[in-house]
């Protein structure tokens, strides 16, 4: 929701596990959350101080930034932050990583604990 508002196109979860290998997905929730359950594969960043060396080295590559929730700003603004920085196909997955564990999709995670957000 906040993605459309900020200018950033969003992608729903299923769109998501349908994406091509060569798509990069990005995690910028705070590293606890991030180790607690992520999207599999997806690759953590800070989404204040990530730079053009933290993402793919084509500006054409197709990248995909999620936070915690639909009501979260950190996933458009690091999606926003990138296009910036060049990139042309930046996504938002909106619902976040509450979203995907709410669809029950399969989830990585280098906790020892049930992924649960808060």
């Amino acid at each position: 929701m906040l993605a459309m508002f900020m200018g950033v196109k969003s992608v729903s979860c299923r769109d998501v596990l349908a994406l091509p290998s060569t798509a990069a997905v990005f995690d910028v929730n705070a590293p606890a959350r991030w180790a607690n359950a992520h999207v599999p594969g997806a690759r953590h960043l800070d989404p204040q101080s990530f730079t053009a060396i933290d993402l793919p080295d084509d500006r054409q590559s197709l990248l995909v930034f999620y936070c915690s929730n639909p009501m979260c700003s950190k996933a458009p603004l690091a999606a926003r932050r990138a296009k910036a920085m060049g990139f042309t196909q930046v996504r938002v997955m909106s619902a976040g990583i509450q979203g995907w564990l709410d669809a029950k999709f399969e989830v990585e995670s280098s906790s020892t604990e049930a992924p649960v957000l808060e």
